[in-house]
Formats: C-alpha cells, structure tokens, sequence
C-alpha cells in the first residue's frame, strides 16, 4: 500500500455509506477538506468501501499513464514543487457512485496555495473518475480530467489577463466572421479548412 495513512473526513450524515437498491446515487458537495492528493483519494475510496492496491492504472489527461500509487503521489508532489505550489486543499463536488457499472465520478475543487507572495493562489475544478473491481472492491483504473492550459495560466498568474483577451479581443471579430460565413450559405469543412489555409497564408505574406 501506498506509505500515507488516511485521514477520515466530514461528509454529512446522509452520505457516511453510500448503500443503495438504486442503480446510480447523487449527493451534493462533499465537504471533504485534505492537504495532498493521496490523502483525498483514500478519504474519498473509504466512504464506498473501497481499497487501493499498489497497482493502478492512472491516465493523466490523456497524456500520461501511470501504474503505480507510489509514483503517482511521488510525482504529483514533485511538479507541484516545481510550479510554485506549497500546499493543495482538496473539495469534493458532485459525487455519483454507479454500482452496477463498479464507477464513481466526482468533480474535485482544488484550491492551491502558492509558495512565495507574488503567485496568486488559484482555485482550479477537475473532473475524476475511479473503477474499481467488484469483487475485490479495488480500485483498478483513474482518469484525471482537466483544462491543462488553464491550469498552467493560472500557475503563471496570466490566467486573468488571458481571459479578457479572449473575451475583448478575439472574440468580438470571431462574432462578424461567424455571422458573415454563416449568410454565404457555404459552412462546410472544406471551405473552413480553405480560410484557415488562406489565413495563414495572408500571415506568412505579412511576416516577410
């Protein structure tokens, strides 16, 4: 097992054991408050009778798969050094447990706490997903979900700014082109992929 022990959590009452005839069980925010992301997992686990086993299959994104606990904990502590990230305080949201299907998903709020003044604390949403096996009731398989860009403006602290560019800048002119595309009665892929190529070619034009 990996070497942290957990830490038991304040879920309110109707949610201490998730037992049920129904097929899928919802339940509101989870106020489950844990310093690092092992604590968390093996909080969240117990409320469902479950267990973690060295062996896991965690996909990270998408672009990353990692089999073992140990290096997940290990390297999550690791980049979250190198980010400016001291501590991590850990919400759970929207918890669903599917029996029938041996799945639980839940949306994590991650509030992270940076390690000198001038990186702005942010506050981050990602969205897991843990199969476990039914008859050992150990979790097998992890899916981390997550806006990645997101997550390293805010690391960045440009976050902010970047959302108002989007917003107040490129989002005004995107508008008329839409609108314009759409009343020449031409939306197709073959004409986007044609504006696209005669966009970047204007922009090489310009850059020489």
């Amino acid at each position: 097992m990996p070497p942290q022990q957990q830490k038991r959590t304040n879920f309110p009452d109707q949610s201490q054991r998730l037992v049920s005839s129904k097929d899928k069980i919802e339940i509101g925010a989870c106020q489950v408050d844990q310093i690092g992301l092992e604590n968390f997992i093996r909080t969240i686990v117990d409320e469902i009778d479950l267990n973690l086993t060295e062996n896991v299959e965690f996909n990270l994104n998408d672009r990353g798969i990692i089999y073992k606990w140990n290096d997940v904990f290990n390297i999550e502590a690791t980049y979250a050094k190198c980010l400016g990230i001291s501590k991590r305080l850990y919400k759970c949201q929207s918890y669903t447990h599917e029996p029938s299907n041996c799945v639980t998903y839940f949306i994590l709020e991650e509030f992270n706490k940076r390690t000198t003044s001038f990186l702005p604390e942010f506050k981050f949403y990602v969205l897991v997903f843990c199969w476990y096996d039914k008859e050992t009731r150990s979790v097998t398989k992890v899916s981390v979900q997550y806006d990645q860009h997101s997550f390293f403006l805010h690391c960045l602290g440009i976050e902010g700014l970047w959302r108002w560019t989007i917003a107040n800048v490129l989002t005004p002119p995107a508008k008329l082109w839409a609108r314009a595309y759409f009343a020449t009665g031409l939306v197709n892929p073959f004409t986007f992929i044609a504006q696209i190529a005669l966009f970047a070619w204007g922009i090489s034009k310009l850059c020489r």
